[in-house]
């Protein structure tokens, strides 16, 4: 992690850079309207949104062109309540330029199941509150089941039929990735909606059940979160009980966290990848879990192999995207937003606020890839960087260089 002075209402020490110095004629032109007054707002405001998006309101005098939304909130989603939790959802809908990736928040009460069900993509999860018991079949007849925590994860792979029960005492939340941005949770394969529309003959045909059986199964409306009791048996009871009668997985579908240690970490925070180099079963979907101390940043940087999704945890920061053509765009973030940066695009993200700013980078690939701005300039020959920035040898000598390769 790279130590950057922060700036907007940071606690941290800030370092004051002349724009005239930096900035290009369009630029300029901004930072004079600043301070002339020829920027005001005597209208109307949304003064709550703009409050948390001031870098919205008045963006940096080097953001320029027409980048799409690089940003939306779980908070202005339509939230579906049941009586065993809630959902809602971040997908393409919202944020046209995510085509690989759609973000689902879920509550789930104690004992409350979300439906067993399948769907076409693949499902990467992480637990932000509470804990749960998770059972996945695979195409080979294998079953799995395992009880998760605050900070695990789970991927279930496209079309393997799964379930999710709350455990705690205060059930769990959890948010759901998938690699398809116009994925939708109302529109999943439930095992209550297939049941509802099989003629009650077939299934008395299938299952060998009579009539009496076949009455008893879920009618008119689907699942989806319902209430429950939660389990009568231990993980290793349900364990025991499912050997019985299927073989148990060698594939582990759950990773948890408290078992691994950060890929990289210095005194100004720490980084977890999560891909399929340490979590095998995880083939299409990858993850940087990001932890930035007050006043530090995430260095500029960008991914050659796919766009970045993230969802912030815990904290406020701001993130400028740069996607080429002098197109470039900063706007605030905090808990429960959603972030997008485009395939390619530079950008970094830096901590405003007073606590660790934590926040999840997920990509719709099963390696972690990322090129570090600073790495590269100082492994040209020093004649090539000087002649593209400028710099004198003694200054491109300065440029800081992480002793990790990412952050």
């Amino acid at each position: 992690m790279n130590a950057k002075p922060a700036t907007n209402g940071s606690s941290a020490a800030v370092i004051e850079v002349q724009p005239d110095s930096v900035c290009g004629e369009v630029a300029l032109n901004v930072v004079v309207a600043e301070r002339d007054g020829t920027i005001s707002f005597p209208g109307q405001q949304n003064i709550g949104l703009v409050e948390l998006n001031p870098n919205s309101k008045l963006p940096p005098p080097t953001d320029h062109g027409t980048l799409e939304s690089i940003w939306h909130s779980f908070d202005l989603t339509h939230r579906r309540v049941q009586a065993g939790g809630w959902t809602h959802q971040v997908t393409e809908r919202e944020m046209r330029m995510s085509t690989e990736i759609a973000g689902v928040d879920m509550r789930i009460n104690k004992g409350g199941f979300r439906e067993a069900h399948w769907h076409l993509a693949d499902e990467w999860a992480i637990v932000l509150k509470g804990t749960a018991r998770v059972t996945v079949f695979s195409p080979d007849g294998t079953m799995f089941i395992d009880d998760v925590s605050e900070g695990d994860l789970w991927i279930f792979p496209s079309g393997s039929p799964h379930s999710i029960q709350g455990t705690g005492d205060s059930g769990v939340e959890f948010l759901l990735v998938f690699n398809q941005g116009s994925f939708s949770e109302e529109s999943t394969f439930l095992l209550s909606d297939w049941l509802m529309h099989t003629p009650p003959d077939v299934l008395a045909k299938n299952f060998g059940l009579g009539p009496d059986s076949i009455a008893k199964l879920p009618k008119n409306t689907p699942l989806y979160i319902f209430a429950s009791e939660p389990p009568t048996q231990t993980l290793a009871e349900d364990q025991a009980e499912i050997a019985k009668r299927f073989p148990m997985s060698q594939k582990k579908f759950t990773f948890k966290r408290k078992d691994v240690t950060p890929t990289q970490s210095n005194g100004h925070g720490h980084v977890l990848v999560v891909d399929q180099r340490n979590f095998p079963a995880s083939q299409k979907i990858c993850s940087a879990i990001c932890t930035i101390k007050p006043g530090g940043m995430r260095e500029l940087h960008w991914h050659p192999n796919a766009s970045e999704w993230q969802f912030w945890i815990q904290g406020k920061g701001r993130m400028t995207v740069f996607n080429s053509s002098e197109d470039a765009r900063t706007m605030d973030f905090n808990a429960n937003d959603v972030g997008f940066v485009p395939k390619m695009a530079g950008h970094y993200v830096e901590n405003l606020g007073d606590e660790n700013l934590i926040f999840l980078e997920m990509f719709a690939t099963p390696d972690f890839q990322e090129i570090a701005l600073n790495q590269w300039l100082r492994a040209m020959p020093a004649q090539v960087t000087i002649a593209h920035t400028n710099l004198s040898a003694e200054e491109v000598d300065k440029i800081a260089i992480p002793l990790e390769n990412f952050v």
